[in-house]
């Protein structure tokens, strides 16, 4: 019931932002309320896609192919054991073409679900390890805050992609407001991408702590999951994603766009630090991680 709330008061919001947007770009263009009509409408059309095909749209934005049981035996024992042991039916399995080593979960519940790994991670990381990310991934399906996850990134990326657009619009406004309208257009390309960043920095971090524990729980081995930590935020750092957008970072388990050691992106991470994440883990296994 929670993350309902939650989801419904983020969809309104972030409507709200793409609204505000296109009235501004309805101003100058001279429409005057049909722009925030056109907004009203658009945010419908998006909160609607973002809810059925946010899975789609997140796998499809990173040629993400689903892959068969006959294709990858190994991934999909390993993910119907762990399914098995989460109580969840068993999500579809995803492979990714990039050397960064990374996954996601993604879908509006667990009958729609998805998993998605990049064959880096599978080639850095023992099975151990592996399960130990996949169960990660499960715990965000399980907690049920994929949904909320694939929507922020949908809906977030278009308001980059409106807030864009917006700049354009000032070339060809007819308005005679000038600095006014150079003012407005300036912030509309700056607070559009920032109003999507703090939104999804408002979900993220918490969640990315949830899921390890659960994850911790399902796999049954919490030093797996810090092991597998360590190497994912070496491996991103060394390899970082080079189509991933920033509006999609929250949705996986390692910044994308490897961060490591870098205090001033950390304060501004979707992520929380990688060595709080392991120090959790070690403490519900009752040991350091050697």
């Amino acid at each position: 019931m929670l993350e309902n709330l939650k989801t419904v008061i983020l969809l309104g919001f972030m409507s709200a932002i793409l609204v505000i947007i296109f009235g501004f770009i309805g101003s100058l263009l001279n429409l005057g309320r049909l722009g925030i009509l056109i907004g009203v409408l658009f945010a419908i059309v998006m909160n609607f896609v973002s809810y059925f095909y946010s899975d789609k749209i997140a796998l499809g934005s990173y040629n993400a192919q689903i892959v068969s049981e006959q294709e990858s035996p190994n991934l999909h024992r390993i993910v119907e054991d762990l399914a098995n042991h989460a109580g969840i039916k068993k999500p579809r399995i995803a492979i990714i073409r990039s050397n960064d080593p990374n996954a996601f979960a993604t879908g509006r519940n667990q009958s729609h679900a998805a998993i998605a790994v990049t064959t880096g991670i599978l080639e850095l990381l023992n099975e151990e390890e592996l399960r130990g990310v996949l169960s990660h991934e499960m715990g965000h399906i399980k907690n049920r805050d994929i949904l909320i996850s694939s929507v922020a990134a949908t809906i977030a990326g278009m308001i980059v992609a409106v807030a864009s657009w917006g700049r354009y619009a000032f070339i060809f406004s007819n308005n005679d407001n000038g600095l006014m309208d150079v003012v407005g257009s300036i912030l509309l390309a700056i607070l559009g991408p920032l109003a999507a960043t703090i939104i999804q920095l408002s979900i993220s971090r918490a969640r990315e702590f949830k899921a390890d524990a659960t994850g911790a729980e399902i796999c049954g081995n919490p030093l797996a999951l810090a092991s597998a930590l360590r190497k994912l935020e070496f491996g991103t750092t060394q390899h970082p994603m080079q189509n991933a957008k920033e509006t999609d970072a929250h949705m996986f388990i390692m910044n994308p766009f490897g961060n490591a050691g870098n205090k001033l992106k950390n304060l501004f991470s979707t992520h929380p630090e990688t060595s709080e994440r392991i120090r959790r883990l070690e403490s519900m296994a009752g040991r350091p991680l050697n």
